[in-house]
């Protein structure tokens, strides 16, 4: 209970930041926002001087930076997203359909990652210093300085310009998952993999892992009756940091790959100054991450040894 007590007011507090925040950003990018907005609406080809005046008019865009933000925290309180300044329609139902795009593609990555990295980091673990040890180190630690974007264009000219084997861009189909979600997941894997080794020569190092042995119990009675419980409390913490990841790595690589996505949205509504979109969806980033770390933390809470009795 206060667990979910302390996520709800950081909620609180993080709806109140993030909307000051891209408030504040937005009003003091350079350039003409009228001009952006009508660019957004009609084409660049069709903007003029007699359009972008229209949009400043029925938007207000020269009135005071203080009444818009409390108008626009009020509709916040009172759960009403606004409408988008580009397309006219409601921020809420644009988000919704981008929201699902996104989720899929970061549960697929968060699953390879899960798939790869943790199994090798425990067979590191239960070795350390050998070899495999050793190699999984220097491998993770390349995937790991490897940029996101620049692993999305290395996987697009390997497996789609020189390989063919899968489309450089795309959505709607199960093939068009497997190039974004292994250019999110491998770096995201080369960190589990680290944690999981550390955690497991950790655990191996204990004594009662010894005496576990020594009362009969084979190796992978030890490791999953007491091993694998150890390890899964320091993974699932870094589920939250990894949260923070994949909303880096999902705005730059959906834009790359053209998925219709909440980053790909966000970085469409920066460019044309579409203010509720960009503190709509950046608002459910924050949520979503406040979100991700309670549900981490019960979790960590249940499945604590030290919490068993």
């Amino acid at each position: 209970m206060t667990i979910l007590v302390s996520r709800l007011v950081q909620a609180l507090v993080v709806a109140l930041l993030v909307g000051a925040a891209t408030f504040a950003m937005m009003r003091s990018l350079p350039g003409d926002a009228a001009w952006r907005i009508a660019a957004g609406r009609y084409g660049y080809d069709n903007v003029n001087a007699a359009a972008a005046e229209a949009v400043r008019a029925e938007l207000g865009l020269d009135g005071p930076w203080l009444g818009a933000f409390l108008q626009w925290m009020g509709d916040l309180f009172r759960l009403d997203f606004g409408v988008s300044l580009v397309s006219g329609q409601p921020v809420i139902a644009e988000i919704g359909h981008q929201l699902g795009a996104s989720l899929w593609l970061a549960l697929a990555a968060v699953g390879l990652s899960l798939v790869i990295g943790p199994p090798l980091g425990i067979l590191a673990g239960l070795r350390p210093g050998s070899l495999f040890d050793r190699t999984l180190l220097v491998v993770s630690t390349a995937l790991k300085a490897v940029p996101q974007f620049l692993m999305a264009l290395i996987l697009i000219l390997v497996l789609s310009v020189q390989l063919g084997w899968l489309p450089a861009a795309g959505y709607g189909q199960p093939r068009h998952f497997i190039l974004p979600a292994f250019a999110l997941a491998l770096g995201l894997a080369a960190v589990n993999a680290r944690i999981a080794r550390d955690a497991m020569a950790g655990v191996v190092a204990m004594p009662f892992y010894d005496f576990a042995q020594w009362k009969g119990l084979s190796r992978a009675q030890v490791l999953w009756r007491h091993g694998l419980r150890n390890v899964s409390v320091p993974l699932l913490t870094y589920l939250g940091l990894q949260f923070v990841l994949l909303v880096e790595g999902v705005v730059v690589i959906e834009s790359i790959v053209g998925w219709p996505g909440i980053g790909h949205a966000l970085v469409h509504a920066v460019f044309a100054r579409d203010v509720p979109m960009v503190q709509g969806t950046a608002l459910m980033l924050g949520l979503g991450f406040v979100m991700v770390n309670a549900l981490i933390d019960l979790l960590a809470a249940r499945i604590d040894p030290r919490g068993a009795r």
